[in-house]
C-alpha cells in the first residue's frame, strides 16, 4: 500500500460522525446528483465566496473535498440502508467553510428525503 493510500485511510478515519435515520432507505445516487448540482451554488450564496468543492462518488459513498485548500476530505457521506452516515474531518472543525458546508449538506439531506420521516439523528 502506497503512502498516499495510507494517508487517505488515516485521514478518513479521523472524523466526527453524524447518523441520520430515515423511515425509508437513502438513495446515494440522488444525494450525489443533488450535491453536484446544488452544493457549490449554495455555498457561494451563503458565504459570498466562489469556492468550487470537489464532489466524488466512490461506491456507496460521496466525498466532498477542496484539494487546493485542505488535505483529504472534508466530508464523507455514506448510505447504509435507512441510515445516512455523515463523516466530518476533525482537522477542520472550527473552519468557517466547513461549518457552512455542514449546514448546507444537512439541509439538502432533509430535502432529498422529501417528506419521509426522519426517525433519529445522532452524533455531531
Amino acid at each position: 500500500m502506497g503512502a498516499g493510500v495510507c494517508n487517505r485511510i488515516n485521514h478518513l478515519s479521523a472524523k466526527a460522525m453524524k447518523i441520520i435515520t430515515s423511515s425509508v432507505p437513502w438513495d446515494i445516487s440522488q444525494i450525489f446528483i443533488t450535491l453536484q448540482q446544488q452544493l457549490n451554488p449554495l455555498f457561494k450564496e451563503h458565504r459570498g465566496k466562489d469556492l468550487q468543492f470537489k464532489i466524488e462518488r466512490e461506491g456507496n459513498k460521496v466525498l466532498v473535498s477542496k484539494p487546493e485548500m485542505y488535505d483529504g476530505y472534508l466530508f464523507t457521506i455514506e448510505a447504509m440502508g435507512k441510515e445516512l452516515h455523515i463523516g466530518k474531518s476533525e482537522h477542520y472543525v472550527d473552519d468557517v467553510n466547513q461549518i457552512t458546508l455542514q449546514s448546507i449538506i444537512e439541509t439538502l439531506q432533509m430535502e432529498i428525503q422529501g417528506g419521509n420521516d426522519i426517525i433519529y439523528i445522532s452524533g455531531e
